[in-house]
Protein backbone atom coordinates (compact mmCIF):
# COMPACT_ATOMS: atom_id res chain seq x y z
CA UNK A 1 0.00 0.00 0.00
CA UNK A 2 1.65 3.60 -1.21
CA UNK A 3 2.20 6.03 1.06
CA UNK A 4 -1.19 8.11 2.85
CA UNK A 5 -3.41 5.50 1.23
CA UNK A 6 -4.58 4.35 4.61
CA UNK A 7 -5.52 7.58 5.75
CA UNK A 8 -7.55 7.94 1.84
CA UNK A 9 -9.53 4.14 2.85
CA UNK A 10 -10.19 5.29 6.46
CA UNK A 11 -13.59 5.30 7.65
CA UNK A 12 -14.54 9.09 7.92
CA UNK A 13 -14.74 10.05 11.60
CA UNK A 14 -18.44 11.26 12.19
CA UNK A 15 -20.65 11.98 15.65
CA UNK A 16 -22.52 8.44 14.86
CA UNK A 17 -19.21 6.12 14.83
CA UNK A 18 -18.02 8.41 18.08
CA UNK A 19 -21.53 7.51 19.94
CA UNK A 20 -21.16 3.82 18.97
CA UNK A 21 -17.64 3.66 20.21
CA UNK A 22 -18.56 4.98 23.48
CA UNK A 23 -21.80 2.54 23.70
CA UNK A 24 -19.81 -0.38 23.02
CA UNK A 25 -17.26 1.16 25.66
CA UNK A 26 -19.45 1.22 28.20
CA UNK A 27 -21.35 -2.00 27.40
CA UNK A 28 -17.95 -3.48 28.49
CA UNK A 29 -16.45 -1.69 31.20
CA UNK A 30 -19.21 0.99 32.39
CA UNK A 31 -19.17 4.65 32.19
CA UNK A 32 -16.94 4.89 35.11
CA UNK A 33 -14.29 4.34 32.76
CA UNK A 34 -15.09 5.99 29.48
CA UNK A 35 -12.64 8.34 28.49
CA UNK A 36 -12.07 10.37 25.28
CA UNK A 37 -8.63 8.68 25.28
CA UNK A 38 -10.33 5.82 24.98
CA UNK A 39 -12.49 6.24 22.33
CA UNK A 40 -10.07 7.83 20.23
CA UNK A 41 -7.79 4.41 20.62
CA UNK A 42 -10.71 2.70 19.38
CA UNK A 43 -11.48 4.58 16.55
CA UNK A 44 -7.79 5.03 15.60
CA UNK A 45 -7.76 8.85 15.70
CA UNK A 46 -6.41 11.38 18.38
CA UNK A 47 -8.70 12.60 21.03
CA UNK A 48 -8.74 16.09 20.14
CA UNK A 49 -10.61 14.77 16.37
CA UNK A 50 -13.29 13.99 18.70
CA UNK A 51 -14.12 17.14 20.00
CA UNK A 52 -14.82 18.50 16.63
CA UNK A 53 -18.28 16.41 16.74
CA UNK A 54 -18.58 16.10 20.64
CA UNK A 55 -18.29 19.29 22.67
CA UNK A 56 -17.49 18.13 25.84
CA UNK A 57 -18.25 14.60 27.92
CA UNK A 58 -22.06 15.69 28.72
CA UNK A 59 -22.68 16.43 25.24
CA UNK A 60 -21.19 12.42 24.59
CA UNK A 61 -23.38 10.86 27.35
CA UNK A 62 -26.39 12.61 26.22
CA UNK A 63 -25.98 11.68 22.91
CA UNK A 64 -25.34 7.91 23.91
CA UNK A 65 -28.47 7.95 25.97
CA UNK A 66 -29.87 8.97 22.52
CA UNK A 67 -28.24 6.33 20.55
CA UNK A 68 -29.38 3.50 23.17
CA UNK A 69 -32.83 5.76 23.14
CA UNK A 70 -32.81 5.09 19.15
CA UNK A 71 -32.91 1.15 19.85
CA UNK A 72 -36.43 0.87 20.71
CA UNK A 73 -38.79 -0.33 18.97
CA UNK A 74 -41.35 2.21 17.14
CA UNK A 75 -44.99 1.66 18.17
CA UNK A 76 -46.80 -1.21 16.91
CA UNK A 77 -49.50 -0.50 13.97
CA UNK A 78 -53.13 -1.45 14.29
CA UNK A 79 -53.24 -2.51 18.25
CA UNK A 80 -54.90 -0.88 20.93
CA UNK A 81 -53.03 1.34 23.43
CA UNK A 82 -52.38 -1.42 25.90
CA UNK A 83 -50.76 -3.85 24.39
CA UNK A 84 -49.04 -0.91 22.20
CA UNK A 85 -47.73 0.47 25.43
CA UNK A 86 -46.39 -2.92 26.71
CA UNK A 87 -44.41 -3.85 23.87
CA UNK A 88 -42.88 -0.12 23.69
CA UNK A 89 -42.19 -0.52 27.38
CA UNK A 90 -40.42 -4.09 27.31
CA UNK A 91 -38.83 -3.18 23.96
CA UNK A 92 -36.95 -0.16 26.31
CA UNK A 93 -36.62 -2.87 28.97
CA UNK A 94 -34.79 -5.44 26.37
CA UNK A 95 -32.30 -1.83 25.53
CA UNK A 96 -31.39 -1.47 28.55
CA UNK A 97 -30.52 -4.56 29.41
CA UNK A 98 -27.87 -4.67 26.80
CA UNK A 99 -26.97 -1.46 28.21
CA UNK A 100 -26.65 -1.95 31.85
CA UNK A 101 -24.94 1.50 31.93
CA UNK A 102 -28.01 3.40 30.35
CA UNK A 103 -30.74 3.57 33.26
CA UNK A 104 -27.81 5.43 35.77
CA UNK A 105 -26.93 7.77 33.03
CA UNK A 106 -30.63 8.54 31.86
CA UNK A 107 -31.61 9.66 35.32
CA UNK A 108 -28.64 11.49 35.84
CA UNK A 109 -28.31 13.48 33.06
CA UNK A 110 -32.18 14.16 33.22
CA UNK A 111 -31.74 15.88 36.66
CA UNK A 112 -28.96 17.75 35.24
CA UNK A 113 -30.65 19.08 31.63
CA UNK A 114 -33.38 21.49 31.38
CA UNK A 115 -35.41 18.98 29.16
CA UNK A 116 -34.46 15.19 28.10
CA UNK A 117 -32.54 14.76 25.15
CA UNK A 118 -34.03 14.80 21.95
CA UNK A 119 -34.75 10.98 21.49
CA UNK A 120 -36.00 10.64 25.02
CA UNK A 121 -38.28 13.49 24.60
CA UNK A 122 -39.51 11.75 20.90
CA UNK A 123 -39.99 8.60 22.76
CA UNK A 124 -42.06 10.53 25.33
CA UNK A 125 -43.96 12.39 22.74
CA UNK A 126 -45.26 8.90 21.02
CA UNK A 127 -45.92 7.20 24.41
CA UNK A 128 -48.17 10.36 25.39
CA UNK A 129 -49.82 10.07 21.72
CA UNK A 130 -50.58 6.48 21.83
CA UNK A 131 -52.52 6.88 25.42
CA UNK A 132 -54.28 9.97 23.37
CA UNK A 133 -55.07 7.58 20.86
CA UNK A 134 -56.75 5.25 23.04
CA UNK A 135 -59.18 7.24 24.19
CA UNK A 136 -57.07 9.21 27.48
CA UNK A 137 -57.69 12.40 28.50
CA UNK A 138 -55.14 14.40 29.20
CA UNK A 139 -55.48 14.94 32.82
CA UNK A 140 -55.37 11.20 32.90
CA UNK A 141 -52.54 10.78 30.74
CA UNK A 142 -50.63 13.32 33.13
CA UNK A 143 -51.23 10.73 36.12
CA UNK A 144 -50.57 7.46 33.42
CA UNK A 145 -47.02 9.38 33.11
CA UNK A 146 -46.40 9.99 36.43
CA UNK A 147 -47.26 6.71 37.83
CA UNK A 148 -45.27 4.54 35.08
CA UNK A 149 -42.53 6.53 36.12
CA UNK A 150 -39.29 5.50 35.13
CA UNK A 151 -40.57 2.03 34.25
CA UNK A 152 -41.77 3.56 30.51
CA UNK A 153 -38.13 3.50 29.76
CA UNK A 154 -37.95 -0.03 30.88
CA UNK A 155 -36.61 0.04 34.55
CA UNK A 156 -37.49 0.68 37.68
CA UNK A 157 -36.25 2.12 41.27
CA UNK A 158 -36.55 -0.99 44.01
CA UNK A 159 -37.45 -0.70 47.88
CA UNK A 160 -35.04 -3.60 48.10
CA UNK A 161 -31.68 -3.39 46.71
CA UNK A 162 -29.04 -5.06 47.70
CA UNK A 163 -25.31 -3.23 49.07
CA UNK A 164 -23.11 -2.57 46.38
CA UNK A 165 -20.77 -5.52 45.91
CA UNK A 166 -23.97 -7.81 47.87
CA UNK A 167 -21.78 -7.23 50.70
CA UNK A 168 -23.49 -8.44 54.16
CA UNK A 169 -24.78 -5.82 56.47
CA UNK A 170 -22.49 -5.90 59.53
CA UNK A 171 -24.88 -3.95 61.57
CA UNK A 172 -27.83 -6.54 60.64
CA UNK A 173 -29.66 -8.67 63.12
CA UNK A 174 -29.08 -12.45 63.89
CA UNK A 175 -31.65 -14.47 61.79
CA UNK A 176 -33.49 -15.44 65.49
CA UNK A 177 -34.05 -11.99 66.24
CA UNK A 178 -34.55 -10.74 62.88
CA UNK A 179 -37.68 -13.19 63.22
CA UNK A 180 -38.49 -12.07 65.99
CA UNK A 181 -38.68 -8.21 65.27
CA UNK A 182 -39.90 -8.40 61.93
CA UNK A 183 -42.55 -11.47 61.20
CA UNK A 184 -44.26 -9.95 58.05
CA UNK A 185 -40.78 -9.05 56.44
CA UNK A 186 -39.23 -12.47 57.30
CA UNK A 187 -41.70 -14.49 56.30
CA UNK A 188 -42.31 -12.93 53.27
CA UNK A 189 -38.25 -13.30 52.67
CA UNK A 190 -38.25 -16.77 53.36
CA UNK A 191 -41.44 -17.51 50.97
CA UNK A 192 -40.30 -15.94 47.50
CA UNK A 193 -38.15 -17.65 45.05
CA UNK A 194 -34.23 -16.24 45.03
CA UNK A 195 -32.28 -15.28 42.21
CA UNK A 196 -28.81 -14.57 42.74
CA UNK A 197 -28.40 -12.33 39.81
CA UNK A 198 -31.40 -9.96 40.45
CA UNK A 199 -31.08 -6.64 41.52
CA UNK A 200 -34.22 -6.25 43.39
CA UNK A 201 -33.12 -7.78 46.53
CA UNK A 202 -31.54 -11.03 47.06
CA UNK A 203 -33.51 -12.12 45.03
CA UNK A 204 -36.71 -11.42 43.06
CA UNK A 205 -37.28 -12.37 39.34
CA UNK A 206 -36.27 -9.08 38.11
CA UNK A 207 -38.34 -9.74 34.74
CA UNK A 208 -41.29 -11.35 36.31
CA UNK A 209 -41.39 -8.46 38.97
CA UNK A 210 -41.16 -5.80 36.22
CA UNK A 211 -44.01 -7.15 34.06
CA UNK A 212 -45.95 -7.84 37.43
CA UNK A 213 -45.95 -4.42 38.43
CA UNK A 214 -46.31 -3.45 34.64
CA UNK A 215 -49.47 -5.14 33.80
CA UNK A 216 -50.86 -4.02 37.23
CA UNK A 217 -50.59 -0.26 36.31
CA UNK A 218 -51.95 -0.99 32.85
CA UNK A 219 -55.37 -2.44 34.27
CA UNK A 220 -55.80 0.15 36.73
CA UNK A 221 -55.17 2.69 33.53
CA UNK A 222 -57.92 0.31 31.47
CA UNK A 223 -60.09 0.97 34.98
CA UNK A 224 -59.90 4.96 34.81
CA UNK A 225 -60.07 5.10 30.95
CA UNK A 226 -63.93 3.26 31.06
CA UNK A 227 -64.70 5.34 33.91
CA UNK A 228 -63.48 8.36 32.57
Amino acid sequence: MQPGAAARTRKPLSRKRILAAAVALADDGGVAALSMRKIAAALGVVPMALYKHVANKDELLDGMIDAVVGEIDPPAAGVDWKPAVRGRVLSARRMLLRHPWAPGVIEARMKARSAPTPAVLGYLDSMIGIFRAGGFTLDLVHHAMHIMGSRVLGFSQELFEDSPGGEPDPDALPPEQMAARYPHVTELAMAVAHDAESVVGAGCDDQLEFEFALDLMLDGLERLRRAS
